[in-house]
């Protein structure tokens, strides 16, 4: 039996056969491109890799807009059988050089925009990738070569090179959120299964247009978007650009997407400069979330002002979708929502055993087949993270009785009071619904005689506001709706809380951060 695969044609494949050709697989802007052309373009972006000497598991570097030409050096990448690797857009030219470096990659594909930084990251190396512009020529780097102009010279028809299932398919970078970028590494037989329940729970299929305000090498709009987006056959709505609201207003309003994904800080932004009381976000069918915990009460201002709920869920770069989410017919606002199919769950207590009883915090593990083999070149971290084909996320979590999780914050995050188990999400909650703080996050930090106090660190609606008189209102706000070992007495007053570019909290500086300010006003 042949179980050769390759992961393109697990993409492309089903589509062509079941939508017919003319479906659009993505609409960008005035662009919009069939299946089949997407598949042509692909073919021709691999020829041209072969051409450059990129060979099957190759790393291929992408620092490309969301437009049509990532797709089409990703998908491209896929049918020679090299390993795509989407690179953060704001990334620095230290962090792609130690990227280039870590991966061995053997072409650099970037559009204009990045031209700088990738030059940058490669100036001082011995041996470089080459460097190719995706799309256009560069009066500031002459002599640059184009992959749209060289895949002029290539045909629009390859057979695509059959992989083992457990080759190399992509990589994705995690976000830093704990410190240094890991490479996870995901395989050819996971791709199959990444559509795996966008379909039959959330509905999505031909005819659906589905649109994600996280950029295209973020997990989260990788594996729904292109991934599970292309498998079953729907059109992909493409912003070019970094997603503010009045942006991602705007392409809700023009292209009418059926399904949206998007983040939890978005929503908020969407929702203070008042724009979802519009026809576009009416006509939405699903808002999913993810990347961080959904407060509740941007659920319910949502809810109200939209009609439509946002369903909660959590994913990782390990895992490329969602393993827990609500749904459509089954979900709880503030709760995560439950196990989505194909995934198995368990919550294991500080002594590594089952956590067996509602309300008991555990660190999470799943088990699902789309869960990457590992880190590249990084044995113990691999062996930590991954046990006997489940996955650590180190996400900790309740279960109530109905079964629906509750996100309790990091595993390192956590913070015991007195005792007893303190989750910095909900403290923030209470925070938040102050309508004089914009961000809040709650860190531990030592205090002198080494035991470890709650920070209550935040940005202000009013910059210029009293602290005292805010501290003292937050102080009251606390002790009303918290137990006292819940309330810290340390305010870190911050212009802005430092964020991965997801938008995801770094709780590894804030809390030097915290301890820094802490320790000037002692």
């Amino acid at each position: 039996m042949n179980t050769h695969i390759n992961a393109a044609d697990v993409l492309l494949g089903p589509a062509l056969s079941l939508v017919g050709h003319s479906a659009p697989a993505i609409i960008a802007g005035d662009r919009t491109i069939s299946y089949p052309e997407l598949d042509a373009l692909a073919c021709r972006a691999g020829g041209v890799m072969v051409s450059m000497g990129v060979a099957s598991q190759d790393r291929v570097l992408l620092v490309v807009e969301d437009r049509p030409e990532f797709f089409v050096a990703y998908l491209g990448a896929m049918k020679i059988g090299a390993v795509p690797v989407a690179i953060n857009l704001r990334i620095s030219p230290d962090e792609l050089g130690y990227m280039i470096c870590d991966s061995e990659c053997k072409l650099l594909v970037a559009d204009m925009q990045f031209l700088s930084i990738c030059v940058r990251a490669i100036e001082d190396m011995t041996v470089s990738p080459p460097l190719i512009v995706a799309d256009g020529a560069s009066d500031e780097f002459p002599g640059l070569l184009c992959l749209t102009d060289l895949m002029e010279d290539q045909p629009e028809q390859m057979t695509s090179r059959p992989m083992a299932p457990d080759d190399m398919a992509f990589w994705m970078y995690t976000s830093g959120t704990t410190g240094k970028p890991k490479a996870v590494i995901h395989v050819q037989k996971s791709v199959p299964t990444l559509g795996r329940y966008l379909g039959p729970i959330y509905g999505v299929g031909p005819g659906d247009r589905i649109f994600c305000s996280s950029k295209l090498f973020f997990a989260f709009s990788l594996g729904h978007v292109l991934f599970a987006g292309l498998q079953l056959g729907a059109s992909v709505i493409l912003h070019t650009g970094w997603p503010s609201a009045s942006a991602i207003a705007d392409v809700v309003e023009l292209y009418r997407p059926t399904v949206m994904f998007s983040v939890p800080v978005l929503y908020h932004s969407i929702l203070n400069e008042n724009l979802a009381a519009s026809d576009g976000f009416a006509a939405v069918r699903h808002y999913i979330s993810a990347g961080e915990h959904l407060p509740l009460g941007i659920f319910r201002q949502w809810q109200a002002v939209t009609g439509h709920a946002i369903l909660e869920g959590i994913g990782a770069s390990e895992a490329v979708v969602m393993f827990i989410a609500n749904q459509p017919d089954d979900f709880l606002a503030g709760s995560t929502g439950k196990p989505l199919p194909g995934t198995d769950v368990r919550l294991v207590d500080d002594d590594e055993e089952p956590v067996t009883g509602p309300g008991i915090p555990g660190v999470l593990w799943v088990r699902c087949d789309s869960l990457a083999s590992g880190y590249w070149r990084q044995d113990e971290k691999t062996r930590a993270a991954f046990v006997d084909g489940w996955y650590c996320t180190g996400d900790v979590f309740i279960v109530d009785p109905d079964g629906y999780y509750y996100f309790q914050g990091r595993a390192d995050d956590m913070l015991k009071i007195s005792g007893q188990w303190v989750s910095p999400g909900e403290i923030e909650d209470c925070v938040l619904a102050s309508p004089d703080v914009a961000e809040a996050a709650v860190v531990g930090v030592q205090n002198a005689e080494g035991f470890t106090r709650l920070a209550l660190c935040l940005v202000a609606v009013d910059r210029n506001a009293n602290t005292n008189t805010l501290q003292q209102d937050l102080g009251e706000l606390m002790s009303t709706n918290l137990s006292i070992y819940k309330c810290p007495r340390r305010f870190v007053f911050l212009n802005e809380l430092p964020k991965t570019a997801s938008g995801k909290m770094q709780r590894f500086k804030l809390r030097q951060i915290a301890a820094d300010y802490l320790a000037v006003l002692t």
